[in-house]
Formats: structure tokens, sequence, C-alpha cells
């Protein structure tokens, strides 16, 4: 970005379409909340509107909230590499780790809450792998280096690995075990940043792989970015975690299905939308931002929300969770990870393989919630 950009202050941010959008969006919400109170209306079509505000409020302010740390980063000279393996990954995340943290608060008076937080990890990160994947890769096809699949693929595997070992053990992720995950992940970020020269220079044939683009705004403009899209997406996952908890109650869904449909497809928009349009300019961009979120959502996600509250898997999402999420997420990331190793290039056939994946997925789902198979 030129130094004779014209730079924007708070005037502009006032008009800007993300703080718009995200200022409807949680009037939106509460206006409906004001009805359904007021009135003393108790409508399912009302619960389902208030949660999908909600997540649509989740997403913008998560955007709101990554443009602004990007921005603040590169005011403190922080390189662009480090900004994208950290701070986007970490941002891009947001609304899962607002999620399952904030379901892990709210165990304590409801239990089975620890299914969402579960199902929405485990839902995101194989979302992502398959379907989101599966898009990109159809669109453009993608070409894999070697040097990133063997230090972020990996990884991405034994997290998920690690996750779903810690599960299975004894179907409760227990503070020491999710501290194990947060530390894995900080010790991740720091072996980033210490080699931060040697990758950056193992960009430089691919320099628009890091480079992260964006508006050329105050620092005061930043500031409020950072502050007003993380107060906005805290508001947000309490309202769609509380929502999407009265929906399966109204259902008779149980919580941990809810998590994996809803909130981890709704959760994966950021991912979907970057890689997308990081794809464009950029193949690195659009993988890495995939990887990178799959790495943060298994170790850090839900690694925070294990330290609050140890994540318990209850009887109602025990079947689903163990017998169809957990493997179809392992295979998925197996899956996707040899696809990208054979010739180092994801192919569009591969893509269609991967959301042939996923679509498996959601009839075997269907056949479990309509009780043709069962554990």
């Amino acid at each position: 970005m030129g130094s004779d950009d014209k730079v924007m202050g708070i005037p502009q941010l006032i008009h800007f379409q993300t703080l718009v959008t995200t200022g409807a969006l949680f009037l939106g919400i509460v206006a409906v909340r004001v009805l359904e109170q007021s009135a003393g209306i108790d409508s399912l079509l009302l619960t389902v509107l208030i949660a999908c505000l909600a997540l649509g409020l989740l997403i913008f302010s998560a955007d709101f909230f990554i443009e602004g740390a990007k921005g603040l980063a590169r005011r403190g000279g922080l390189p662009e590499v480090v900004i994208g393996l950290t701070i986007v990954s970490i941002g891009t995340s947001l609304p899962e780790i607002l999620v399952t943290t904030t379901a892990a608060l709210d165990i304590p008076s409801s239990p089975e809450v620890a299914d969402f937080a579960i199902g929405s990890i485990l839902g995101s990160i194989f979302v992502q792998i398959t379907l989101i994947m599966g898009i990109v890769v159809v669109k453009s096809g993608l070409k894999i280096r070697e040097s990133w699949l063997k230090r972020d693929g990996l990884i991405m595997l034994l997290a998920v690995l690690l996750l779903t070992f810690f599960l299975l053990t004894d179907h409760v992720l227990e503070r020491w075990e999710a501290g194990i995950l947060v530390g894995l992940y900080i010790t991740y970020i720091g072996w980033l940043l210490k080699h931060r020269k040697v990758i950056q220079m193992e960009e430089e044939n691919n320099r628009e792989d890091v480079e992260i683009r964006g508006s050329n705004w105050t620092t005061a403009a930043y500031t409020i970015m950072v502050v007003g899209g993380l107060a906005f997406a805290v508001f947000a996952a309490h309202h769609l975690v509380e929502y999407a908890s009265l929906i399966a109650l109204e259902l008779k869904v149980p919580q941990a299905i809810v998590g994996t449909t809803v909130s981890g497809i709704g959760t994966s928009l950021p991912e979907l939308t970057i890689a997308i349009m990081a794809s464009k300019r950029s193949q690195g961009v659009a993988i890495g931002t995939l990887i990178g979120s799959n790495i943060t959502d298994p170790l850090l996600s839900i690694g925070l929300a294990g330290v609050i509250h140890p994540l318990a898997i209850s009887s109602q999402g025990f079947d689903f969770i163990v017998y169809i999420l957990m493997p179809f997420t392992v295979v998925g990331c197996g899956i996707a990870l040899l696809m990208m190793r054979t010739s180092y290039e994801f192919k569009k056939w591969e893509g269609y393989t991967m959301i042939l994946i996923y679509v498996l997925f959601l009839i075997m789902l269907e056949s479990y919630n309509r009780k043709w198979i069962t554990f």
C-alpha cells in the first residue's frame, strides 16, 4: 500500500459498509428480543430468526475485528507473513473460539451444551476440509508446496488426532488435556515467529501469498474496529449458543447435531469467503487459510473452552459424535492431505471427491436422525 493512499478516519468509518451491516444486525437482534419479551411471544420462528441474525453478526463482526487487528499489526511493523500466519488464522477462527468458550461458561447450568461446543469444532473442521476445500479446488485447482505440506498439513492432522484421542479416552476433555492443546498451539505460534525469516524467504518467489491487503485507516479507526468487532462478536456468540440450544430443545434434536450443522457451517463462512477471494490471486493464502484455521480450532478454540470447563460428551450426543462425526472428520483430513501429497497438486476431480464426502456425511446424519441406523 503506497504512502500516498488516502488515510481514512472515524468519520469515514461510520459509513464503512461492514460497520453499517454489523450495526444493523445488532439492532435487529435487540428489536426481535424486545418484541419477543414485551409481547410474550414464544415462537420457534422468532427463535430461528434471532439465531440467524446472531450468526450473521458473528461473521461480520469477526471480519471487522480482523481488519482492525491487521491494520494495528502493520502500524506496529509486524511482517506481513507473521500477520497472515497468526492474526488472520486466529481472526477467522474467532467465531469458533467465542462460540465454544461461551458454551463452556453455560455448562454448569446446561451440561448438554458441551455437545454443542464439541460438535461446533469438529463440524467446523470437517466442513472446511471437505465442503469448503472442495469448492475452492473445483473453482480453480490448487498447487501445494512441499515445505508447507510437511509443516502445517502434518500439524493439522496431529492436532485433530490428539483432540480425538483425548475425547475418546474417557469421553471428556479434561482441563489438563485442554491445557496441553492450548500449550501446543502457543508452541506452534512461537515456532512460526522464531522462524519467520526463513518462512519469509521461502515465500519470496510467491510474495502475493503473504500479502494482506486492506484499507488505509487511522490508528484510532483500527482500534475501534478491534474493540467494537470483539464486543459485537461476544454478544453474537452468546445469543447464537442460547438460541441454537432452544432450537435443539424445541425440535428434540441433539445439541451435537445443531452444533455440527448450524454452528459448524455458519462459523466456517469467514474461511470460505477469504479462501474463495484469495484463490483468485494467491493459492497459498486460499489453502493456508483453511489449514491454519484447522490448526487453531482443535488446539486453541476448543482448548480454551476446555480450560474454562471440562467438556463431557453426553449420552444423548455420544453415538453421533463418536461413531459418525469423529470418524468422518479424521478420515476427511487424512484423505485431503493424501490428495495434496500426490504430485503436490489438488486437482478439480479431487475437489469433487471432497464435496462428495461431505454429502455422504449429510446422508449418514439424516439416516441417524431418522433412526434408520443405530449404534
